[in-house]
């Protein structure tokens, strides 16, 4: 297996660090695609979409069919929390489509879907969400020392050199098409697909793709999401400048040509609609709850952010430097929301497999 495997997963449990409290920003990117009150034009085609699950419901006299849905993760993640959560999850649709309801089997199936998950022709509609940026490794592309060709960052940065924008691409250009051609394997003829991961805007800005779209000129550097606060800790020394160089993230937020290049390069799907939307950094906080201040907006981002990111960054850094890490990538959020405006960018894929 793997390391990234083993280690790219997100924090366990419900505590209060965990990626079960705190995956807000998932949720509103799901919600906003789902019923698409802040994006109308991606309303239509994406409900169409999910047609074969929507249809039975809305016709008083049908029941709706049965369904067996698989939950799939890699093996390093916290499958038994998800599994905790189902009997509450199952009630609550009993409840809310009555007699209509009949039972949803869920099994969860744990590997990479960076390759085969499922037998041939044995899905019908499968759905991504904020997962397709991660790679199945860091590119090994950028040579046998790699912290002297990306030196000072951990993925794609604005100090970073074309070889190393040339090196993530050409993973992610590797990795999404196995996707498609192992989903093209599992899916009947006519299955559907749904995906959505962070994106970029444009290939020339290095901070695009890291998901994020600068609308203000940045001051110095990269201070971008996934950047944290390694360099303050690099300086105080609490963080080995070795440790630091060596350090790639298997992180790429794709620009929309990319992605639709690689799916008409492998052959197997037809492109229904591919979109793109962005939103503010902190979008989803003030949904949830529009009378946080500044600060505190800024503290559920960083809370946000070490739920994904803390298990790959202790794994290379030590679990020590943790809470000072994140405390000052907090401090951060609040200066550069203070100057900038920040957007998350996203991308939404419609597909279909061809017959």
């Amino acid at each position: 297996m793997a390391i990234e495997e083993l280690i790219l997963h997100m924090n366990e449990g419900v505590g209060e660090t965990s990626y079960a409290s705190n995956s807000l920003l998932q949720r509103t990117v799901i919600s906003m695609i789902w019923v698409a009150q802040q994006a109308p034009t991606l309303s239509s085609w994406y409900q169409r979409s999910w047609i074969a699950l929507k249809l039975p419901s809305e016709k008083s006299n049908h029941k709706l069919p049965s369904f067996q849905v698989f939950l799939n993760d890699l093996p390093g993640s916290d499958f038994n929390t998800v599994f905790r959560s189902l009997p509450s999850f199952c009630k609550k649709l009993e409840e809310e489509k009555g007699s209509k309801f009949k039972p949803c089997f869920i099994a969860g199936v744990p590997g990479s879907f960076y390759g085969r998950l499922f037998h041939n022709k044995s899905l019908h509609f499968v759905h991504s969400s904020y997962a397709l940026m991660w790679l199945s490794e860091a590119p090994k592309a950028m040579g046998s020392k790699p912290e002297l060709i990306n030196k000072g960052n951990i993925c794609v940065a604005k100090t970073s050199p074309p070889t190393v924008f040339k090196a993530y691409n050409q993973q992610f250009n590797r990795d999404f098409s196995m996707f498609l051609k192992s989903r093209a394997e599992e899916l009947v003829p006519g299955g559907r697909m749904v995906l959505t991961t962070m994106a970029s805007f444009s290939s020339d800005d290095p901070l695009s793709h890291l998901g994020i779209c600068r609308i203000k000129a940045q001051r110095h550097g990269l201070r971008g999401v996934y950047y944290l606060g390694c360099p303050h800790l690099r300086t105080l020394g609490l963080i080995e400048e070795e440790k630091l160089d060596a350090f790639n993230l298997s992180y790429y937020a794709p620009t929309k040509e990319e992605v639709k290049k690689v799916i008409e390069e492998e052959g197997s799907f037809k492109l229904q609609r591919l979109e793109t939307f962005a939103m503010d950094w902190d979008t989803y906080i003030r949904k949830a709850n529009g009378s946080l201040d500044k600060q505190a907006r800024a503290a559920v981002m960083a809370t946000g952010i070490r739920a994904v990111g803390e298990p790959i960054l202790s794994s290379q850094f030590g679990e020590a430097i943790m809470d000072d890490l994140f405390r000052r990538f907090k401090d951060d959020v609040v200066d550069y929301m203070e100057t900038y405006k920040c957007k998350y960018i996203n991308l939404v894929i419609s597909l279909t497999k061809k017959s």
